[in-house]
C-alpha cells in the first residue's frame, strides 16, 4: 500500500476498519499512533543568517487582497505560486521569532490584485461586456492554507480535536502592520493536544466538538496565578443541542440505561477514566475514586449476548446520550404542553399578526412535536378580557368562553381548555380557521398580556411545558400593566441603562413561579411602537425561552409575513426538551463560578431549565480554587431532559485539556471566539447593574489588560510595537464589533427596544452565530468568481470574504452584507442595466427602490447564483432566525443607508473609531497613555 511505502524503516500501517483509517505502528516499540510518523530529515544549519523554505501549499487555489489590504507573513509570492525564504534575523539567538516584530520591511512589497474582467463591470468608453472570466488568485501568506468553501466543522474534523500531534506553537502577530483577514474567523480553535494515554481510546470522537462545548483556553492553568497572569478569562462556551446541519452525525445513544457515575463527584463514566483491578474497577477523572464497574457493562442485555466493553459508546465519544433508567424520574415523563396566548386586540388584528399567527399554527400542525400521541394544546385570547376556547375531543368546533374581569383569574371550564392534540383535531383546525374571522371588527386597543400570562400558567402547571405568547402592543390591563417610558432624550446618557432594566416586578416574579412548576415563556413582540422589550424578556430570560421581536409588523408586506411564518413555524417544529437540569462538573481544583444564559439557577450550581431550545449558547466562567495536579483536565456538562417523545434522557459532554505551566502554552491555546461570547455576555451583564459606558470600558479594559500582559510576558516588553499571539489577532476585532453592535454601541439614536433585543441576542446566540453578528459577512457579488453561487462538494459555494471596509466598494458594484439577522444589498449608483436586469428585472438604477425585498425568479445564471447564496446565508445559520433582505442604494434612503454601513465595523461611523484608529487607541493605552 502507498502508505507503507513512504513510512520510515521500522513501521508498518494497518487499516482500522472501525474508524476508517489506517493505524501506524513501530516495530520495534509497539507504539501506534494515527497520525503517519515523520521522515527523519537531516539537521539543518543553525546559522542566524541561514534561510528554510515555506511548505508549498497543497491548495491550487491561493487567496489574495488588493494591494495595500493586506500584508502577508512570511514575504510575498512570485507569480509562480513558489514561496520565498523566511528570513530569520540576526542575532535573534533562542527568543520567539516573530515575523513583523523584527522584519517590518518584509511586508512593503504587495502583489497586485489579478482579476479577469467581470460582467457586470462598465468598461471605459465601451458598452457593456458580457465576458466568462472571474477568479481571484489569493496569497495569503501562510504556509497552509485552508479551502474557503469547507464548512468549519468539517475543518475541525481534519485538524482533530485527538490531539496526539505536536502542542500549537505560539506565534507572535503585530496589530500595527498585519490587518485581519476574515475568513481566519471560520477556522477551528487551537488543536487540544492531550498527553499520551490520557484516553482510554484512539477515536478521534473522544472530545466533544467545539460546537457543542468549547473553553476559552485549550490548554489550562495549573495555578491561579498562571492565569491571573495572563489574564485571560477562564469559561465554557456551551450549545448542548445544536440542530444538525446536511452531513453531521447525530449525538451517539446509549439504549441499555446502564449508567456508570463515580461514588463520590457523580461525574458519568468517559474515556477519560481508568480501568484498575483486572477491568473490574474504574478510577474516576476528576476526583480519583475508585468505583465498581456494573455487571452489565459488558453484556448486551437486549440481545442477551456479550459485548466488547472498549466499543462502547460513551468510552469512545465526548457526546454522548443515555436512557436514564427510573430513578432519574420524580413522575412519569411528562407530554408535551403548548399554550398559545394570542393578542386580538384591534392594532394586532389590523397589522395582520392574528390572521399570520393563525395560519402558521394551522399549517404545523403536523409537525408539532407528537410522535407518542399524548401532546395537548390550548388557545387563549386577549385584549382588555380573556378569551377562552373549549374544544371537547368529539365536537366538531369550539367554544369561546370570555373572562371581563382579569383582576382574579381563573379557568371557567378546566376540562375542555388544555386538550390532547390528536383527539381534538376537528375542533382545533376549525378554531384556528375561525379565529381571524371572529375578531376582525373588534375594536378593543386594551392588552391584558399578564392575566393572560396567569390564565395559562395555570392551565400548563400541573404538567409543564410551553407557552408561546404573540402580542402586538404594550401590556396596558391588569396585573403586569406597563406605561410607556420610552424618552428619546435619554439615549446615549448614563440614563439610558435604566430603560434597559425591567420596569415591573411582576414579569421576573412571574417568571421564577413558572420555572419552579416546569413551564417555560417565548415572546413574539409586534408593536408598531414601544413595547417594552427590556421588562418582557424577563419571562423568557428566567424560563430558558426566547424572545423574538418584529418591530412595526404589517402581514400587508410579505416579507413581514413570511418572516414571521418562517420563524414561528421552525419554533413550533423543533424538538424539545422538557423539564431538564443542567450540572457541570471539573476536575479537583476547578470550580464553576458565575452563570450566563436564559435559566434559572436553582442552586449553587444546578440550573433549572424548563425546556431546552435548540441553538441558545450559554457561559459559565470557571475558577482555579487549588493548584491542579493532574496532566490534564476534565469539563463534563450533564443534562437531564424529557424528551418530546416521553423518554427520560441525559445528554453528556465532556472536554479534556492539558493543564501547563508556561505561559507561552496558554496564550498558544486561546480560543478567541471562547473569549467574545464570554465578553459579550458579561458586558450586558455589566449595562444592566452600572452603564453602558461602564459595559464599554470593561470590554476595552479587558483587551487592555490582555495585550499588556502579553507584551509583558512574550516580548522584552520595550516594543513600540502592538502585538499578540498569531491564535488572538482577530480578537480586537471582535471587540470592535461588540463595541460597535446594537446591544452596545455608544448612540444616541439607537431605540430603547432595538438595544434591549440587540442584548438579547448578544446573551442568546452561540458562538457560530454571534461572530457573523459582530462581525457580518461581506461579499462582492458583481465580479465574484464564477464557480460562486454554484453547488460544490459541500453545498453552495461562497464567494470570498472581503473585510469589513467601505474602500472596497464600487460605483458600479453589487455588494451582500449578512449578519444572521438582516441582508443588505448594496447597489452601486452606476451598476451597469444589464447587472439590474439580470438580478431585479429591471431596466436602469433609476426604477430601483430601496428597503425590503424579495428578488425575482429570474431565468438567467447571474439571477440563480445570486439567489443561491442569499439562501446558503439563511441555511447555514443555526436557529430560527430568517433575515429580512434589504436593497439599499448608494444614493438611497440615508436612515438604511446608514444602518448597512454600520455593518462596516472596520469603518468609522460618527464617534465610533475605524479599526486602524481603534488599534492605535490600544497602543496608546498598553503603552501607558490615555489608560
Amino acid at each position: 500500500m502507498a502508505e507503507q511505502q513512504q513510512l520510515p524503516a521500522g513501521w508498518v500501517a494497518e487499516w482500522n476498519a472501525e474508524y476508517q483509517r489506517h493505524l501506524f505502528i513501530e516495530q520495534a516499540t509497539g507504539h501506534t499512533q494515527w497520525e503517519p510518523p515523520a521522515q527523519k530529515i537531516p539537521a539543518v544549519q543553525s546559522s542566524a543568517s541561514s534561510t528554510s523554505p515555506l511548505p508549498t501549499s497543497h491548495h491550487s487555489k491561493r487567496r489574495q487582497y488588493a494591494a495595500g489590504q493586506t500584508q502577508a507573513y512570511y514575504g510575498g509570492f512570485d507569480a509562480l505560486s513558489t514561496p520565498q525564504p523566511l528570513q530569520v534575523p540576526q542575532g535573534s539567538g533562542n527568543k520567539l521569532f516573530t515575523p513583523g516584530l523584527t522584519l517590518e520591511n518584509q511586508f512593503a512589497t504587495q502583489q497586485q490584485q489579478q482579476q479577469q474582467p467581470s460582467p457586470y463591470v462598465q468598461q471605459p468608453g465601451s458598452e457593456y461586456i458580457n465576458t466568462a472570466g472571474y477568479g481571484y488568485d489569493h496569497a495569503s501568506g501562510y504556509p497552509i492554507q485552508v479551502s474557503q468553501t469547507m464548512p468549519a466543522d468539517q475543518l475541525a474534523g481534519q485538524f482533530g480535536q485527538m490531539g496526539f500531534g505536536q502542542k500549537p506553537r505560539l506565534t507572535t502577530a503585530n496589530l500595527l502592520v498585519a490587518p485581519p483577514d476574515p475568513s481566519e474567523l471560520s477556522l477551528p480553535p487551537p488543536e487540544i493536544t492531550l498527553p499520551q494515554g490520557a484516553s482510554l481510546s484512539c477515536s478521534p470522537h473522544v472530545n466533544a466538538p467545539s460546537s457543542y462545548q468549547r473553553c476559552t483556553v485549550n490548554a489550562f492553568p495549573n495555578t491561579s496565578s498562571l492565569a491571573s497572569k495572563s489574564k485571560i478569562p477562564l469559561a465554557l462556551v456551551i450549545n448542548p443541542y445544536k440542530s444538525l446541519k446536511g452531513g453531521e452525525e447525530p449525538v451517539p445513544f446509549v439504549s441499555d440505561t446502564i449508567i456508570a457515575r463515580c461514588r463520590r463527584c457523580r461525574t458519568y463514566i468517559n474515556p477519560y477514566v481508568q480501568f484498575i483491578d483486572n477491568n473490574n474497577r474504574w478510577r474516576c477523572c476528576m476526583c480519583s475514586m475508585s468505583n465498581e464497574v456494573p455487571q452489565a457493562f459488558d453484556w448486551d442485555v437486549i440481545n442477551n449476548r456479550p459485548v466488547d466493553r472498549w466499543a462502547r459508546v460513551e468510552l469512545n465519544h465526548g457526546v454522548v446520550e443515555f436512557v436514564a433508567p427510573t430513578e432519574y424520574m420524580v413522575r412519569p415523563p411528562q407530554p408535551v404542553v403548548y399554550v398559545f396566548l394570542i393578542d386580538v386586540s384591534h392594532t394586532a388584528v389590523q397589522s395582520g399578526m392574528v390572521t399570520t399567527a393563525a395560519c402558521t399554527i394551522l399549517e404545523n400542525l403536523d409537525r408539532l412535536p407528537n410522535g407518542d400521541q399524548r401532546t395537548k394544546v390550548a388557545f387563549i385570547g386577549f385584549d382588555s378580557s380573556l378569551y377562552f376556547f373549549s374544544m371537547p375531543s368529539k365536537a366538531a368546533d369550539a367554544n369561546m368562553l370570555v373572562m371581563s374581569d382579569v383582576d382574579d383569574v381563573f379557568l371557567p371550564q378546566p376540562a375542555d381548555l388544555l386538550v390532547n392534540l390528536t383527539a381534538a383535531r376537528t375542533s382545533i383546525e376549525t378554531l384556528l380557521g375561525r379565529l381571524p374571522e371572529m375578531f376582525r371588527e373588534n375594536r378593543s386597543v386594551g392588552n391584558a398580556l399578564g392575566p393572560a400570562l396567569q390564565a395559562g400558567f395555570k392551565l400548563a402547571t400541573p404538567i409543564g411545558g410551553k407557552i408561546i405568547a404573540l402580542t402586538g402592543s404594550l401590556p396596558s390591563v391588569g396585573p403586569g400593566a406597563l406605561k410607556a417610558r420610552d424618552d428619546p432624550k435619554v439615549y446615549g446618557t448614563p440614563k439610558e441603562s435604566v430603560l434597559l432594566q425591567p420596569a415591573s416586578s411582576f414579569y421576573k416574579t412571574f417568571a421564577i413561579d413558572c420555572s419552579r412548576s416546569q413551564v417555560t415563556v417565548d415572546m413574539f413582540l409586534f408593536s408598531q411602537t414601544y413595547q417594552d422589550v427590556a421588562t418582557l424578556s424577563c419571562l423568557p430570560h428566567y424560563t430558558s425561552g426566547q424572545t423574538y421581536f418584529y418591530p412595526a409588523f404589517d402581514a400587508a408586506c410579505i416579507e413581514d409575513a413570511v418572516k414571521f411564518a418562517h420563524e414561528f413555524g421552525k419554533v413550533l417544529a423543533m424538538p424539545i426538551m422538557l423539564e431538564a437540569v443542567t450540572r457541570v462538573r471539573a476536575s479537583r481544583g476547578l470550580r464553576m463560578s458565575s452563570f450566563h444564559g436564559n435559566f434559572f439557577v436553582r442552586s449553587t450550581d444546578l440550573l433549572a431549565m424548563p425546556t431546552v431550545p435548540q441553538d441558545t449558547g450559554y457561559t459559565i466562567e470557571i475558577q482555579i480554587e487549588e493548584t491542579v495536579t493532574q496532566p490534564f483536565v476534565v469539563l463534563q456538562t450533564a443534562v437531564l431532559h424529557t424528551t418530546c417523545y416521553g423518554e427520560r434522557r441525559i445528554r453528556i459532554i465532556t472536554t479534556a485539556l492539558p493543564t501547563t505551566s508556561n505561559l507561552s502554552d496558554l496564550f498558544a491555546s486561546v480560543d478567541q471566539v471562547a473569549i467574545a461570547t464570554l465578553l459579550a455576555n458579561k458586558a450586558v451583564e455589566r449595562s444592566l447593574t452600572h452603564r453602558l459606558e461602564d459595559a464599554r470600558e470593561s470590554l476595552v479594559g479587558k483587551l487592555v489588560e490582555i495585550l499588556q500582559a502579553y507584551k509583558s510576558s512574550m516580548t522584552a516588553g520595550t516594543s513600540v510595537q502592538l502585538v499578540i499571539g498569531d491564535n488572538m489577532r482577530l480578537l480586537p476585532l471582535l471587540v470592535l464589533g461588540l463595541l460597535k453592535s446594537v446591544g452596545i454601541r455608544q448612540s444616541s439614536q439607537v431605540p430603547a427596544d432595538l438595544r434591549a433585543y440587540g442584548q438579547i441576542l448578544l446573551m442568546s446566540l452561540p458562538s457560530e452565530s454571534l461572530v457573523p453578528y459582530i462581525h457580518p459577512n461581506f461579499y462582492s457579488l458583481h465580479n465574484m468568481p464564477q464557480e460562486c453561487g454554484t453547488t460544490g462538494e459541500y453545498g453552495v459555494i461562497l464567494p470570498p470574504p472581503l473585510s469589513l471596509s467601505s474602500e472596497h466598494f464600487e460605483r458600479h458594484g453589487l455588494y451582500l452584507i449578512e449578519d444572521g439577522q438582516v441582508i443588505f444589498l448594496w447597489v452601486g449608483r452606476e451598476a451597469v442595466p444589464q447587472l439590474l436586469l439580470d438580478v431585479f428585472n429591471l431596466p436602469n438604477y433609476e426604477t430601483l427602490r430601496g428597503g425590503k425585498a424579495t428578488l425575482p425568479l429570474l431565468d438567467n445564471p447571474f439571477s440563480q447564483r445570486v439567489r443561491a447564496i442569499i439562501q446558503k446565508t439563511r441555511e447555514m445559520r443555526y436557529g430560527v432566525h430568517y433575515p429580512h433582505v434589504y436593497v439599499v442604494k448608494e444614493d438611497g434612503e440615508p436612515s438604511l443607508r446608514l444602518w448597512a454601513l454600520s455593518a462596516l465595523v472596520q469603518d468609522s461611523a460618527h464617534i465610533l473609531p475605524s479599526y486602524q484608529q481603534f488599534i492605535g487607541q490600544l497602543k496608546d493605552k498598553v503603552s501607558g497613555n490615555g489608560y
